[in-house]
């Protein structure tokens, strides 16, 4: 196993495994069919990418986008590995070349799209890579796109297990990051895994805060006051193309720099927005699903749901989006009540009865997400099958809890019902039992008969669903993991029965907020090491993160190393990358060590959030009214931060002319006081102006 941790920071940079990680390896090594199953950010594609090097041979890498495998192939080539993918972006010469350097053994991982690889060329061309440099493993990758069961079925991925029939001695590794224990099963058989060891990993992210916030009826101002509230970049998401380009339009025209996604629009517009996003040139994405899986982005902020999600599925795999870089990121759900008439119309539109059933129990499991009073987290775990105790301290449910109410009555009544109807019966029919309800299901099973049939007619639908996701969520009732999530009673059940249990329900009450604290210095320097790794990924034309992750960029500003030795330890930073961009890093930190100014002298937060703006390129203006605050308060920011020494662009704020101009009108009436030096220059010059110049000559003095 030291054999792998050496490998491990040779290739990559890092000193120690993620969970998991380290177990799946050494099983990929010994050619076993293995299911992982790791959240977004969990580190999966670093289970087949080290065995890929250490293993003889080519790793065929399926993945369903192409956005998808190319910013996979360019973070691997940066760190000097070999890789390369072959789709249709690709003209006929790139591809012959390509084909010759995998021939030739140059390449050790090989990322296809499921349509080429069932192709009848590609067949061939598989058939030569075996023969010439061998197979060493097939990597299935977003592997719930085979089942049907998943909330991105795909037909193509059915056919890959011809690949297994073809290439029986050939070890397949199946990975997601959303399977539901049926879509686990589906997946075995579908792709034929052979006594596969199935490793699942915990679908908590602990870095992620859940919120959910009832949406106003002037729901966009709602939105923008959030983003306003947020650092760095974001998505959000919406259910309609149509709500996608307005919000985008809203945002651009309010200052906030985005663009729409949406499968509506031209492949090679889409491509080049994506890119744009990926290399920080725009803050914020407005898309829908479509843009989920595709991006490969680990520095994402927050991702904000604008519309109702269809499913918790769906809802957890777009969130997974945010912090992959194991950094705080923010989700939150605006949810509306009307949402769910929406997607209730659009699941009408399906033809296959069974098709909408799924889609209604999807859509329900959403509702009562949203609706929940208890831990987000523990829901969403609970989805998948993991139990979460205790408070997570990480969503507003647990940050904000509610007041609790004595419900131990309704719950008896509702147990009880459970109880006489055999436990043979979901929640919405026992709601109707208790509320004496005349459908015909109720009369047809003799259930109008029973002594709880109409006992809660004084309590409300919802009500009752509240009180029965509560006991559910509190694990005081179970339910099957079936299309029909049949209610069962147990030991806790019957000590709510015996009335040696009680049962409290939480109300609703106003969100409060949660203020965060930030070291200050560390976090200027690391602002500094942002705009600089911006520039070096301008100029090579690649993602930022693919130079060095956000995450490495922290513990670059708090631990401010200052020889390459000290770079070494430090995880994310193997010696290609120490090697390709170390010098430049340390000049920036040793700078910022020989400028930094005593404590009191550092910016405040504020003129922090300024800065950042800044160096975004916005214009004063435009940081105005990000951060609600008036022109002049910002040009105060900028002419603070000038004297002390921090990188603000004089000639973006003041033309080099002017300069000029205002240097000599200083020298000539002093910088004290700014009415002569003003009345001397006239009308074409601000005190904003006057100001930022003046505050550059102090500095320079």
């Amino acid at each position: 196993m030291q054999d792998l941790k050496s490998a491990l920071k040779r290739f990559f940079g890092h000193d120690v495994f993620r969970p998991l990680q380290e177990q799946i390896i050494a099983e990929v090594l010994n050619n076993r069919d293995l299911l992982v199953i790791m959240p977004t950010g969990g580190g999966k594609s670093l289970c087949y990418q080290l065995p890929a090097l250490l293993k003889p041979g080519l790793t065929l890498v399926v993945s369903p986008l192409i956005s998808l495998m190319q910013d996979q192939v360019n973070a691997l080539k940066d760190r000097g590995i070999g890789a390369t993918f072959l789709n249709s972006s690709l003209n006929s010469q790139e591809i012959q070349s390509r084909s010759r350097e995998i021939l030739q053994g140059n390449i050790k991982l090989l990322y296809v799209a499921p349509e080429r690889l069932l192709s009848e060329g590609f067949s061939v061309f598989l058939t030569q890579i075996q023969q010439d440099v061998g197979i060493s493993a097939l990597a299935i990758d977003e592997a719930h796109c085979v089942s049907e069961w998943g909330q991105d079925f795909r037909p193509e991925y059915r056919q890959i297990k011809g690949l297994r029939q073809r290439y029986p001695q050939v070890p397949m590794v199946a990975l997601t990051a959303t399977a539901t224990t049926r879509v686990r099963q589906d997946i075995i058989q579908q792709l034929g895994l052979i006594k596969p060891g199935v490793y699942v990993d915990s679908f908590n992210r602990p870095n992620l805060y859940y919120e959910v916030v009832s949406k106003d009826k002037r729901d966009y101002p709602q939105l923008l006051k959030y983003i306003k509230l947020q650092q760095g970049s974001g998505i959000v998401y919406c259910l309609s193309r149509r709500r996608v380009e307005e919000v985008a339009s809203r945002l651009q025209a309010d200052g906030i720099s985005s663009l729409p996604y949406h499968g509506g629009m031209d492949d090679t517009v889409r491509s080049v927005y994506q890119n744009r996003f990926i290399g920080d040139d725009v803050r914020v994405m407005v898309a829908t699903i479509a843009f989920g899986m595709g991006i490969n982005k680990p520095d994402v902020r927050f991702v904000f749901h604008y519309d109702l999600p269809r499913n918790l599925e769906s809802y957890y795999q777009e969130v997974g989006r945010a912090g992959r870089d194991g950094e705080r990121a923010i989700c939150v759900l605006f949810f509306s009540r009307g949402d769910i008439r929406t997607i209730d119309y659009l699941i009408k539109q399906k033809s296959d009865p069974s098709a909408q059933r799924l889609a209604r129990q999807g859509l329900s499991s959403m509702v009562d997400y949203a609706e929940s009073t208890v831990c987000r987290r523990k829901i969403q775990l609970s989805y998948f099958g993991e139990r979460f105790s205790g408070s997570c301290q990480n969503c507003d449910n647990c940050l904000n809890p509610k007041p609790q109410e004595d419900w131990t009555i309704e719950a008896q009544k509702f147990l009880s019902c459970v109880a006489r109807c055999q436990e043979r019966f979901g929640m919405n029919h026992i709601i109707d039992v208790l509320r004496g309800s005349r459908k015909e299901k109720i009369e047809r099973y003799g259930h109008h008969l029973l002594s709880t049939y109409g006992i809660g007619k004084d309590i409300s639908s919802e009500a009752w669903k509240r009180l029965g996701r509560s006991l559910l969520d509190q694990g005081l009732v179970n339910a099957t993991n079936d299309d029909y999530a049949i209610l069962k009673l147990n030991k806790l059940s019957w000590e709510i029965l015996r009335n040696s249990r009680r049962v409290s329900v939480a109300v609703a009450t106003p969100k409060a907020e949660k203020q965060q604290t930030k070291d200050i210095e560390s976090e200027f320097l690391w602002l500094q090491l942002r705009q600089l790794r911006q520039k070096l990924a301008d100029r090579l034309g690649i993602p930022p993160y693919s130079i060095i992750s956000d995450s490495t960029l922290k513990v670059l500003s708090q631990r401010q190393p200052t020889t390459k030795a000290q770079l070494g330890q430090i995880s994310g930073l193997n010696q290609s990358k120490i090697a390709q961009y170390g010098d430049l890093f340390l000049e920036e930190i040793k700078a910022f060590l020989a400028s930094t100014h005593l404590p009191e002298q550092l910016p405040s937060p504020t003129q922090i959030a300024t800065l950042e703006l800044h160096q975004q390129g916005l214009s004063v203006k435009a940081i105005a009214r990000e951060r609600n605050l008036t022109t002049s308060t910002i040009y105060r920011h900028l002419a603070e931060l000038i004297s002390l020494n921090r990188p603000v662009n004089l000639d973006s704020l003041v033309l080099p002319s002017k300069q000029a101009a205002i240097k000599a009108a200083l020298l000539k009436w002093g910088a004290t006081n700014l009415t002569p030096v003003k009345a001397y220059l006239g009308e074409d010059y601000t005190y904003s102006e006057i100001q930022l110049v003046r505050a550059w000559l102090q500095k320079k003095s």
